[in-house]
């Protein structure tokens, strides 16, 4: 049996010391769009910190597929940590690098590929996301939802098995995150891609995500755990439900 993609099991996150989230438990299932949704200071750029790899947990395991991030030795962890992709909030690209370097540039560093080869690998990310044409483009010839497909692309480098998006909707206008929306479901459904997204737009988690967990800033902990729209609906908590009807 296939292990999940992701396991937290009593999770306690924090700094110097200070707990930020509590008691965390959840799954993320191999092949399904899984989302972390809270508001502002409840903890999801402190779990986002730890799914990548750049927060040590202060208790509890974090396991990716199977193996715990944490006790992992250096080369393990390597390839655990190179086993997802990361979409920054920003897109991060690098604003003297043209679309093409920008995505071949985890090629180059974590490969032994020719330079043609890498080209090639990044051009081919490109044209996965809709930029099939626009590989020599500067980051700053082009609009935000199009350095967010970069970025997503970047991501996708070297063939991730889990995405994770940092915000992929924020700062777009709703018709442009409603298209980046559709193209996050194309790659999972594609490519049979893990996406894990922490995300404030409800409308988005709704659209795109399997399930979700909705972490509460004043517990520190999950509130409520499932299908985004049967949390809106059926919920018996009226605070999640209405957390989840703030995209109406």
């Amino acid at each position: 049996m296939t292990a999940p993609a992701i396991v937290a099991r009593h999770l306690h996150l924090g700094y110097d010391g200070e707990t930020v989230l509590r008691d965390i438990n959840f799954e993320v299932q191999e092949g399904e769009v899984f989302a972390i949704v809270g508001g502002s200071g409840s903890g999801k750029t402190t779990l986002l910190r730890a799914l990548i790899g750049l927060l040590p947990p202060m208790a509890g395991t974090l396991e990716i597929f199977g193996q715990d991030l944490a006790s992992a030795g250096t080369r393990r962890r390597r390839v655990l940590l190179r086993s997802m992709g990361v979409l920054f909030q920003t897109g991060a690209l690098f604003a003297d690098m043209t679309l093409a370097e920008n995505v071949m540039l985890p090629i180059r560093v974590q490969t032994d590929l020719p330079e043609s080869t890498a080209r090639v690998l990044a051009c081919i990310k490109l044209a996965q996301v809709g930029l099939c044409g626009d590989e020599e483009l500067l980051p700053s010839q082009i609009s935000g939802g199009m350095r967010k497909r970069a970025g997503i692309a970047r991501a996708m480098a070297l063939d991730p098995r889990t995405l994770v998006l940092d915000e992929p909707s924020s700062g777009l206008d709703p018709v442009t995150a409603s298209e980046l929306d559709r193209l996050i479901r194309v790659l999972n459904t594609s490519l049979g891609i893990t996406v894990v997204m922490v995300t404030h737009d409800m409308a988005s988690a709704l659209a795109v995500a399997d399930r979700c967990i909705l972490i509460d800033r004043e517990t520190r902990g999950i509130r409520a755990e499932g299908d985004p729209r049967e949390l809106r609906d059926h919920h018996p908590d009226p605070h999640v439900r209405a957390f989840f009807r703030r995209a109406a």
